[in-house]
């Protein structure tokens, strides 16, 4: 018996030339269901489809067939494929591809349900159970991409695949995957399967796992980190940075991580990140380490401990126009980055300062007041001296004129007074990174107040003069001075501590006028057409009166006559009165040089407008002043400073010196005698210092680009120069490859590659003469430089060499290799107390970040 089929043609008279139908199925389920399924009496929507060539209905056996472009809806599912039959008294859908006439297997099915999609050879999808068998599936997974011979769909998020593959590889013949007989994929949650199998360009590996287990969740998750290992000849094997990430919620994180080593030694390291959209943002960081150098028994045993706190908070700018609250903390132990064995910032290493600041700022609508509180810290890490202001707080008063008109412009010298104010208070801490925590830290606590009143006004004089006269009054009180006296006893002076509020006062007044004179010479021929010299002359009057009757004396000696002067407030953190009359003269004449040169492709007889100006001599600054209150040595040596650019702003060149007119003795004092008198020159040189920058990369000496895309080459170039100039932290690329979110496969050139590049040089000189001496106290030359061999290839050095004592100065080179999947890095620095190396190779994904190896080479260092 024949069944009635009936085809619907493709209708060219309709406007799409794909044939549509839906069809709405309600009767009872006859097929056996899963056991543990609930049967559903009815479907729970309509199934929707078209194709393009054609749709075929039979209505006796109950089936439909799609053919080309065919594609089915069925609630959130989507099924595309080249053919789909629906058979409707099993609800199933079958759907495949069809070969074309080249024999491709073409219109893989692709099934896509929410947000999850796959492609697949074939599949048999059952509509009352959403079940599906999948065969030769491909999916993708949070940057995962996984295969799989065979793929049972339990549910909308749960899958069973059979000789499955996965891989972050993009390519059709991936770099590398890992096979596992049998995995369960839950979606946006995790991936896990037994025994596995690492496999690199379709060769096996030795590399075997007895499960896997990936997350693949969305966003940011909990889990393990996982440690690297390494060998030093102090402290034996080790494992680094092993311990446990908290995702704890959308605004906070934490990662708990640890450091071990076979002789003992261990460190702990708490990370932490934090942020509010439109609020704030900020990271906390605190590392500890108890360090074992050698054996117990051995004579270079030691122990040691250091602990390093950073913080860093900024609050955004529409959070409150009117107060602000930041940190910058960088503290803890002097010797934290001479004797860490995890820390590998050559930067860090290098610096001998840190300071660290937290400030709150507060603005007082509708008055002229805003306060600023603050708690800040200095350490040196060479003289383990620390300096804690805690706290800081100062009071300001805006610039006001209380004899100004409520209304219009300020017209004379009167109305034009303005009076400001402010208020410092502190509480100082002076003391070394042993005492700090000790009962001893607090004693050499200070606390003072100042206060500075300053009024002053300014006014124009013969049309080219800005005369500015100003008075300035400050009143200061501390709360602890001192009080010297001679114990016959102890044959000696003693120093005693008064505890007390104490104050003294001070105030000054001077009058400075200050103009600006231009010279211009002008040139006939030629492209340079002018040359303008700008000179900025001041002279200030300066007076203070004497308070020498805030000083007392004491008995310095055995000898009664033997008396010295000093003032009870001279170890106030603000200082004391001072001693004897100010009356002096201050000068100063800023200069500075630019020409106007006619542009290449103009001729002489252009327009001057078109002609670009170029800065010669950004500067050129001399000062100096005369004490007419002094008896002898009434002139201040003159400064001088200097700067200019050159080669398109590549080249930055920078001169300071100091030139005294006194001579000096044998002793190497100044003596009241000009330096010309005793036979010498004009003014004696003291001390001079010159130091340059130069930077310069392929991009900028290359040709048709634009000067918006050099530019800001430049900026980038000069902003990577200068963070390389003493290295990179050694384990920089790999942190940068696990942070990131997005494989970025570049595709390399194979002919007329260009080879990128950027160099950078730093030069400093300087020159000491202050006792006859003359020595140079340094004169080093610094370099650092990357080259791109190939689009994958970056090789980068930093060094440098010290001309004054002879010797390369600290050296690091770079190696970095692009693997599409993979990344490679090696980083060495092969000389010296930090010589050492690192050596990464690992997948780039985040997904599969813990799939690499790393070996680092730690410097033998000595604790003491």
């Amino acid at each position: 018996m024949m069944g009635y089929s009936q085809k619907t043609p493709n209708d060219p008279n309709k406007n799409s030339s794909k044939n549509d139908d839906s069809i709405a199925i309600k009767k009872q389920d006859t097929i056996k269901s899963d056991s543990n399924m609930v049967t559903k009496e009815y479907l729970e929507g309509n199934i929707r489809h078209k194709a393009l060539d054609y749709v075929e209905n039979d209505f006796i056996n109950e089936r439909v067939v799609l053919y080309n472009q065919a594609e089915l809806f069925y609630k959130d599912i989507e099924l595309k494929a080249g053919q789909i039959i629906i058979d409707y008294k099993t609800s199933l859908a079958f759907a495949k591809g069809i070969v074309d006439s080249l024999g491709n297997y073409t219109q893989k099915p692709q099934f896509k349900q929410g947000n999850q999609q796959s492609e697949q050879d074939s599949l048999i999808y059952n509509f009352r159970t959403e079940k599906a068998l999948i065969y030769q599936s491909k999916t993708e997974q949070q940057g995962i991409i996984i295969t799989g011979q065979l793929t049972k769909k339990e549910n909308d998020s749960t899958y069973y695949v059979n000789r499955a593959r996965f891989t972050t590889s993009q390519k059709d013949k991936p770099d590398y995957y890992i096979q596992t007989n049998n995995i369960k994929m839950v979606s946006n949650s995790k991936i896990v399967g037994g025994m596995s199998h690492l496999v690199i360009a379709d060769v096996p590996t030795p590399l075997f796992l007895p499960f896997f287990y990936a997350p693949i969740t969305k966003g940011r998750a909990s889990g393990f980190l996982i440690p690297t290992w390494g060998q030093n000849n102090h402290q034996g094997y080790f494992l680094q940075n092993g311990g446990y990430y908290f995702a704890i919620n959308d605004y906070l994180d934490l990662a708990v991580l640890g450091d071990i080593y076979t002789n003992g030694s261990w460190g702990l390291r708490t990370e932490s990140n934090y942020s509010v959209r439109y609020k704030f943002t900020g990271n906390f960081s605190f590392r500890y380490e108890n360090l074992i150098n050698s054996q117990l028994g051995f004579p270079d045993y030691s122990k040691s401990t250091n602990f390093f706190v950073r913080w860093s908070h900024s609050q955004a700018s529409q959070a409150n126009p009117n107060s602000r609250f930041s940190a910058s903390v960088n503290f803890g132990s002097s010797n934290f980055f001479k004797q860490s064995l995890n820390e590998m910032s050559s930067p860090f290493y290098l610096v001998n300062t840190f300071s660290s600041s937290v400030n709150y700022y507060k603005k007082f609508v509708g008055t002229p007041f805003n306060l600023n509180a603050s708690v800040t810290h200095t350490q040196n890490t060479n003289t383990d001296r620390v300096d804690i202001n805690l706290p800081s707080l100062q009071v300001n008063m805006d610039r006001i004129y209380p004899f100004a008109p409520k209304s219009g412009a300020k017209k004379n010298v009167i109305q034009n007074i303005g009076l400001t104010y402010n208020m410092n208070a502190q509480n100082r801490i002076s003391t070394t990174g042993e005492e700090l925590f000790s009962s001893n830290g607090m004693d050499n606590a200070q606390s003072g107040v100042q206060h500075n009143v300053s009024m002053g006004t300014n006014m124009k004089a013969f049309k080219y003069f800005t005369i500015s006269p100003n008075m300035t009054y400050k009143d200061i009180w501390y709360f602890k001075t001192i009080e010297k006296n001679w114990d016959p006893s102890i044959e000696e002076v003693v120093t005693d501590t008064i505890q007390g509020f104490s104050t003294f006062r001070e105030y000054s007044a001077n009058v400075s006028a200050s103009t600006t004179l231009y010279g211009m010479y002008n040139f006939k021929k030629g492209k340079l057409k002018a040359i303008r010299h700008t000179m900025r002359p001041s002279a200030a009057l300066i007076y203070r009166p004497d308070f020498g009757f805030y000083w007392d004396e004491y008995q310095a000696s055995l000898d009664p006559e033997d008396l010295k002067e000093y003032n009870k407030f001279q170890n106030g953190m603000f200082g004391g009165p001072s001693k004897g009359k100010l009356n002096s003269v201050g000068l100063s004449l800023n200069n500075s040089f630019e020409a106007k040169v006619m542009n290449k492709d103009s001729d002489d007889d252009d327009d001057d407008e078109k002609g670009q100006k170029i800065m010669l001599l950004n500067n050129l600054n001399f000062s100096t002043s005369y004490n007419m209150a002094l008896d002898s040595l009434n002139w201040s040596p003159v400064r001088m400073t200097a700067g200019t650019v050159l080669f398109n702003n590549k080249l930055n060149i920078n001169f300071n010196a100091s030139m005294d007119p006194y001579a000096i003795n044998a002793n190497g004092s100044r003596i009241n005698e000009y330096n010309i008198s005793s036979g010498g020159s004009l003014l004696r040189l003291v001390n001079a210092g010159m130091s340059s920058n130069y930077s310069i990369s392929s991009k900028e000496i290359g040709k048709n680009k634009t000067k918006q895309s050099d530019q800001k080459n430049k900026d980038q170039s000069d902003q990577s120069s200068t963070d390389a100039m003493f290295g990179k932290s050694i384990t920089s690329k790999s942190r940068d490859l696990n942070s990131s979110k997005k494989d970025e496969v570049k595709v390399a050139k194979l002919y007329n590659t260009a080879m990128p590049w950027n160099l950078s040089f730093r030069y400093s000189l300087n020159y000491n003469n202050s006792r006859g001496d003359g020595q140079i106290s340094t004169n080093s030359l610094q370099v650092t430089g990357d080259l791109e061999f190939s689009p994958k290839w970056h090789v980068g050095i930093s060094s440098g060499y010290d001309f004054k004592d002879k010797g390369i100065t600290y050296t690091q080179l770079r190696f970095e290799r692009d693997l599409d999947s993979w990344h490679f890095s090696f980083n060495w620095v092969p000389f010296g107390d930090r010589a050492t190396y690192y050596f990464f190779i690992g997948v780039k994904s985040s997904a599969l970040s813990d799939l690499k190896y790393d070996k680092r080479n730690m410097p033998d260092k000595k604790l003491f």
